[in-house]
């Protein structure tokens, strides 16, 4: 007898079918992808068995390279060696060019603001850069694993904001791989850490990679994992490591004249090479020019200390901003391959009162949890459940009149997250309304960035207030988000997906997050006077228009005059004074001034109502 293999719809004819998945660290200096097989996640290697691929791509004569043995050519070839290219993600060429000394290439920037890199092969983003480099992964994937990947998790910095997100999210659709989740890059080292030792409680994850340094606070129980805080610096890294060091060789050789762009390379170069084998030596030769010398633990650590200490001071501010002491905390895990350094690791464990953890390989961790996420998303583990909950940087609002900023959804709340607040019109008649959204912690708009405009148009003409009108803020689980205004009684709606040209880098979130504290009490005194202001406007406009319309009907010549007079009082008071309580006091004032006006107003408009009726009518109702 034959035998038939049913399958559900929608699901394979083969139902044990294991699907191709992997994740992949899209790293500032390297890059991994990893998979999981036989329950056991790995990283995937390329023909010479090589885990790591170089995050460099070469625009030749011949054609693009990408990976290994570019090392050269990025001395070279400089300007058209594409080397760290993740620090441009999302990011405009004036971010760029901010640290310009730094900056070896020929920068444009595209219509719609998003840097672009002269090359010999023509103008590219970092876009198409990543791309390449995805492609590569992906291409050793699919030899790896024996035909086209079903999905693949790749993971960010904790600090990437919704442009850097996006940039990230295209770059693998343009190397043709589907994304089947962004994850951020602490929380896939938990997930290595947490599901394979069990552990629960509170974690630090600190990342110091190539080019980028994140610090985060999570919480681990029963495989939810919650991040509590993230904080770092986006312009910290090896590479700055690295810089430090050349800066001292340097000064050594005496070389006090404007380097080329090819003698930075190789300063460079010698520079990471002397620091790396420091990890395993004691003492190291190196040159530069025609100056040879030494270099030992003692004098590295000098170089260097400088900036452990700020990966530090950003993780006192995490650990502050999740209510956590050092105590508390169960486990540090190290991710990134600059913490191999010893001095990195004494200096850590002697901040969080514990040695770190260092059993998973720092620049595979990564990888590896990202890996078995993707696993549990391609459907390979049904039964088994996986939350993440991770949370987004900045506050994001929406402007509300006299420039104020209504906050939606606040920092560090864990997403994915749906959050929706009631507005209504300020003038009577209005049939549109604008929506500014914005992102910050300050009160004022021209403080916070703008993210996104656009209108809700056919609004049903109503007084002032009547309307009601819906604002919608979603976060998905990639911290990209959409907004929707809705007017509730006639459903009339409107939606955008926020998607800016570029966005934000950790120092200058770093830098938003220290201003709304260093101007916390000038923002509440200005929020107040905001707020006053507009009560002011609000007032005014009524008053006026009510005069206009039965001013001289239902006051006297001396009613009139003296209503005019708080008027011009509180006119004058509105433009002139800056104490928010002064003009409270004057909007008061007026307010009690047209309080038997405002009387014989409703008493004229209850007697119109009535003309033509007899009071029988009315008392028979119920």
């Amino acid at each position: 007898m034959a035998l038939l293999q049913i399958s559900e719809p929608g699901q394979s004819h083969v139902p044990h079918q294991h699907r191709r998945a992997v994740g992949i660290d899209l790293g500032t200096t390297n890059s991994l992808v990893a998979t999981v097989r036989s329950g056991c996640a790995e990283v995937l290697t390329d023909e010479q068995d090589a885990a790591l691929l170089p995050s460099i791509v070469h625009y030749g004569e011949d054609g693009i390279e990408v990976g290994r043995g570019l090392a050269d050519k990025a001395v070279t070839d400089a300007g058209n060696t594409i080397i760290s290219v993740k620090r441009f993600m999302g990011r405009s060429c004036e971010d760029v060019m901010a640290g310009a000394s730094e900056v070896v290439y020929t920068l444009g920037e595209s219509e719609g603001g998003m840097v672009n890199i002269e090359t010999r092969c023509g103008r590219v983003s970092p876009v198409e850069v990543s791309a390449e480099i995805l492609r590569k992964l992906a291409q050793r994937a699919e030899a790896a694993l024996g035909g086209p990947l079903d999905g693949a998790v790749i993971t960010v910095p904790a600090y990437f904001d919704d442009a850097q997100r996006q940039a990230t999210r295209d770059a693998a659709l343009l190397a043709g791989i589907k994304v089947l989740r962004l994850l951020n890059e602490p929380t896939a080292a938990a997930i290595a850490y947490g599901l394979d030792a069990g552990d629960e409680g509170l974690i630090a994850v600190y990342d110091l990679g190539g080019g980028t340094f994140d610090i985060s606070i999570l919480r681990l129980s029963r495989e939810v994992f919650e991040v509590l805080a993230t904080g770092g610096d986006s312009a910290l890294g090896g590479d700055d490591f690295d810089l430090a060091v050349a800066d001292w060789i340097r000064q050594q050789a005496g070389k006090e004249e404007q380097l080329t762009a090819t003698e930075t390379r190789a300063l460079l170069a010698s520079a990471r090479e002397a620091r790396e084998r420091l990890t395993e030596n004691d003492i190291v030769e190196l040159g530069f020019g025609d100056w040879r010398g030494q270099l030992d633990h003692d004098q590295l650590n000098r170089c260097v200390d400088a900036l452990v200490d700020r990966t530090l001071r950003a993780s006192r501010k995490a650990l502050r901003d999740a209510g956590v002491n050092v105590g508390e905390l169960s486990a540090v895990v190290m991710v990134g391959g600059t913490t191999r350094m010893p001095r990195v690791r004494e200096k850590v464990a002697e901040f969080f009162q514990q040695p770190p953890l260092t059993d998973i390989d720092p620049d595979r961790v990564v990888a590896i949890g990202a890996a078995r996420q993707a696993d549990v998303l391609v459907g390979n583990k049904p039964g088994e459940e996986m939350l993440l909950l991770d949370v987004i940087p900045l506050s994001l609002g929406i402007e509300t009149m006299g420039g104020l900023v209504e906050k939606i959804i606040h920092r560090n709340t864990t997403i994915p997250v749906t959050r929706a607040q009631e507005f209504t019109t300020f003038k009577d008649g209005q049939t549109a309304l604008a929506v500014h959204v914005v992102q910050g912690e300050r009160e004022l708009v021209e403080d916070c960035r703008s993210l996104a405009r656009f209108e809700l148009t056919g609004l049903p003409p109503m007084a002032a207030g009547a309307a009601k009108i819906r604002i919608t803020y979603q976060v998905d689980a990639d911290g990209l988000l959409n907004v929707t205004a809705a007017e509730t009684s006639t459903g009339v709606e409107a939606r955008i997906e926020v998607k800016p040209s570029y966005g934000l880098g950790d120092e200058e979130i770093s830098r938003m997050l220290r201003d709304s504290i260093d101007h916390a009490s000038d923002d509440v005194r200005l929020r107040a006077l905001r707020e006053q202001q507009v009560e002011a406007d609000r007032l005014i406009e009524d008053i006026q228009a009510a005069l206009a319309r039965d001013g001289e009907r239902l006051l006297s010549a001396a009613e009139l005059k003296c209503i005019q007079s708080g008027l011009d009082e509180l006119t004058a008071v509105r433009g002139a004074s800056r104490d928010h309580r002064k003009l409270a006091r004057q909007i008061e004032a007026l307010a009690r001034l047209s309080e038997d006006f405002a009387a014989k107003r409703m008493d004229a408009a209850i007697k119109g109502a009535l003309t033509g009726h007899r009071l029988d009518e009315f008392e028979g109702e119920e």
